[in-house]
């Protein structure tokens, strides 16, 4: 007999062997995926379509063959009892955007995978032992936090020029901050400027915030990519212009929200590709052994309106730089 003849012949004899209802059991099976959010779903509602979209190019279709259980948190505290309600349904993988949200999944679980989408440092904040192979259960896409704010602040200076002090406005919500502060410091030098940070742990911060920045004199204001700041966008934005300080976010929809810039990669992209890590996982793959892919493209958006309100011309060399400009 043939060697093809004899592995079909075994592959059937294997088929018939395997019972019906375990090949019905397994076609029919429903995956359930736990999306742990920080802020409210209307904030996020472009990025859980972005998921939803990567889900769908891969063959999981909602109420067919997965259930996604979506639990949002107002605060770290709701964060972590969220993250704990999720491990108690038992779902096969947590879905945690940012470093916030996965910092709170990892106390939660350590077998559970976790996957991420736009984390700001996993290496760093010992989520992962290394981007090549991460180990642990979890994985997924992220930013290179020292680079892009080094670069943010040199757009911004090169966008007000006279500037010579920056306010920093951050929050410890993310585990990710310590990389962020430490890469601004290193580049303020080169820049000339001083910086005057400034945290927001809740929202209820934020107007502090600017007033002790505005007191302090501050010419403009780098915004840090935090979940906390990045749910209540549009009230960082009208904050700063209510200040008339120029400032560069760390999310496209900032500058859509009104305020004057933002250098960031596509984040409804990446998160749409956080699907392909989730779809590995379920067909057994292990987080540990899944490289984590580093954003490669950043974009420089660019609210002339917002600039007009404050009085700001745009330099041309940045005004040439940029990917988009809101008129």
């Amino acid at each position: 007999m043939r060697r093809r003849e004899l592995t079909l012949l075994l592959g059937g004899a294997a088929l018939i062997a395997w019972p019906a209802p375990a090949r019905a059991q397994q076609a029919s099976k429903v995956w359930r995926i736990g999306y742990l959010g920080f802020g409210t779903a209307a904030a996020s509602a472009s990025l859980v379509e972005a998921l939803r979209a990567g889900l769908r190019d891969l063959g999981y279709i909602e109420g067919t063959n997965l259930i996604i259980e979506f639990r949002w948190s107002d605060t770290v505290e709701q964060l972590h009892d969220a993250a704990a309600e999720l491990v108690r349904m038992n779902v096969d993988v947590i879905f945690a955007r940012s470093s916030t949200e996965t910092e709170r999944a990892r106390q939660a679980t350590k077998t559970i995978p976790i996957v991420f989408a736009v984390h700001a440092d996993p290496v760093g904040v010992g989520h992962v032992a290394s981007l090549p192979r991460p180990g642990g259960n979890m994985t997924g896409l992220a930013t290179v936090q020292p680079d892009i704010t080094g670069k943010r602040l040199e757009i911004l200076k090169e966008t007000v020029p006279r500037a010579t002090r920056f306010g920093v406005l951050w929050s410890p919500t993310t585990p990710a901050y310590r990389t962020f502060l430490q890469a601004a410091e290193a580049a303020s030098p080169k820049l000339g400027v001083q910086l005057v940070t400034v945290s927001v742990s809740t929202v209820a911060d934020f107007d502090g915030a600017f007033a002790t920045m505005a007191r302090d004199r501050v010419d403009a204001v780098l915004v840090h990519g935090s979940t906390l700041v990045a749910s209540h966008g549009a009230l960082v934005a009208e904050l700063a212009l209510k200040h008339r300080l120029p400032s560069m976010g760390a999310y496209r929809n900032y500058t859509e929200a009104g305020g004057l810039m933002s250098y960031a990669p596509d984040f409804a992209d990446l998160t749409r590709r956080s699907a392909a890590y989730i779809d590995k996982i379920l067909k057994g793959a292990k987080p540990a052994d899944l490289p984590v892919e580093q954003a490669s493209r950043y974009q420089l958006v660019i609210n002339l309106k917002t600039a007009d309100a404050l009085g700001l011309t745009i330099p041309l060399s940045i005004l040439a730089r940029a990917d988009e400009v809101i008129e």
